[in-house]
């Protein structure tokens, strides 16, 4: 078996009493002595700090390099502007998707950041462009997430500037002669940054972080919480190579440039599947679910549209307790066309609970526009 890796902060996280996992071949942080609902609570108050370091982040380089990636993604790379990211995904040749990602446009180059668990598989897909003449290089920093109310205001005063950048902008800051990656991005649902740090300087810039006493360490149990309250699909869960884009619910990310008609249709993998559908309107969809107990419905229940016998109409993709939505929430993969409000059932534990479907996101996101 495998060793797991370790971030650059793992002897601070132990330090802080963080209880620590294996995680996507890492050692990380699940949760600190606060807790997973009281960190899940100072995040959406104040200003949660994250380790992501086990994502993996690239650079790609040389002439062509945006026109290239579209080869790969359905997105409008070529479009993107200097200093600004957006949101992608790498679909299989039938239409799945392999991963999701972020690319931001640097100017003379493009910096990408993708999921920890598909990051080695995403290097060897990249590398396919370097017969495109385009540089595929790791970027080997790490990474970290300050998230919530206050993010800015903290992010300000340690790093000047920060807070004229406006969401899902992309910049680079000097902090102490060290060169700062800095986008306005997260993943809870909350106002926030993504700052990629040279190694040797991320303990020092934690630490000027946590100097402020509205941040705080937070695991990646209350991260889990935070993004299925802000309904955002996960890697494993709410995509994967068996499902569309339009079936997780992320047709929104595949622009008109490059559907059907499109000035650059098609061109990536799966692309006559993946457009038929969105034209004709994909039969399944993601769909938020709240039971009307207290009991969480997690990931793997499956959803029937009676109280006895029948047949499996879905099942949920992840689920669990939301502590801003104050009670259990989940998303599930169901046919498309249901109505807001409509009842069904999750099978747990062989007894059907009720559940109705409920609008995403269960936590309206505070970004700054």
């Amino acid at each position: 078996m495998a060793e797991t890796r370790r971030t650059k902060l793992f002897d601070l996280h132990v330090a802080k009493g963080a209880k620590m996992v294996p995680f996507a071949g890492w050692d990380m942080p699940v949760q600190y002595p606060m807790g997973v609902l009281n960190e899940h609570l100072h995040t959406r108050a104040r200003a949660g700090l994250f380790d992501v370091s086990h994502m993996g982040q690239v650079i790609l380089r040389g002439e062509g390099a945006a026109e290239a990636l579209e080869t790969l993604i359905p997105a409008d790379i070529a479009g993107l502007k200097e200093g600004r990211q957006r949101y992608g995904l790498f679909t299989s040749e039938t239409g799945g998707v392999l991963d999701d990602l972020m690319i931001a446009n640097k100017g003379d180059h493009l910096y990408l950041v993708v999921n920890a668990a598909n990051a080695e598989a995403d290097l060897a897909h990249l590398r396919q462009l370097e017969a495109k003449g385009v540089s595929v290089e790791q970027a080997d920093r790490s990474l970290l997430a300050l998230q919530g109310p206050e993010a800015e205001a903290v992010l300000e005063a340690v790093v000047p500037g920060v807070a004229a950048m406006k969401f899902m902008d992309s910049h680079d800051f000097d902090w102490q002669g060290a060169s700062l990656w800095i986008s306005r991005s997260g993943y809870t649902g909350e106002d926030g940054f993504e700052v990629s740090v040279p190694h040797d300087r991320v303990e020092a810039f934690a630490d000027a972080l946590l100097a402020h006493e509205a941040v705080a360490w937070v695991g990646l149990g209350a991260r889990d919480s935070l993004r299925l309250e802000a309904g955002m699909p996960l890697y494993g869960h709410e995509m994967d190579e068996t499902t569309s884009p339009a079936r997780a619910g992320l047709g929104w990310s595949i622009p008109k440039v490059r559907r059907i008609g499109g000035a650059r249709e098609g061109g990536f993998p799966g692309a006559d599947a993946i457009l038929a559908e969105l034209a004709a309107g994909a039969t399944r969809a993601r769909y938020g679910i709240r039971p009307e107990g207290r009991a969480p419905i997690r990931e793997g229940v499956a959803i029937f549209d009676t109280d006895q016998g029948g047949e499996a109409i879905g099942t949920v993709t992840s689920g669990g307790f939301g502590p801003s939505a104050g009670g259990p929430i989940a998303m599930a993969e169901l046919p498309a066309g249901l109505a807001e409000g409509r009842q069904l059932w999750a099978e747990l534990r062989g007894k059907r609970l009720p559940v109705v479907i409920a609008a995403l996101p269960f936590h309206i996101p505070a970004y700054k526009r």
